[in-house]
């Protein structure tokens, strides 16, 4: 059965920014998923994302968790990930769950 975007976002929430005890889904760095059918029934994943700040030195570890998560997933063949800047985050992407995390509500 092929994945669903919903499946990628739910094993992306296994992802940290290791700045911040939120999850990368519910932080609003996820800005797209897209999913290719390929042969033999899989999948590759292309997942845009960005981070909360350009320059963080972290960006090689996140986008390296990302990639690994996405693969674990059953029919996947392959997943890039894409660091973009535009838009650039804001913290009005946060989730009601990121928020409540952080005390921000």
């Amino acid at each position: 059965m092929p994945l669903a975007q919903d499946d990628v976002l739910n094993a992306l929430k296994q992802c940290y920014d290791p700045e911040i005890p939120v999850n990368i889904v519910d932080l609003g760095l996820i800005y797209e998923i897209r999913l290719d059918d390929v042969p033999e029934g899989q999948q590759d994943v292309t997942v845009d994302m960005t981070l909360t700040a350009q320059g963080c030195p972290e960006h090689v570890n996140i986008s390296a968790q990302v990639k690994s998560r996405v693969e674990q997933l059953p029919g996947v063949r392959n997943a890039n990930v894409n660091v973009v800047w535009e838009p650039p985050w804001t913290p009005e992407r946060l989730s009601s769950d990121a928020r409540k995390q952080l005390g921000i509500e």
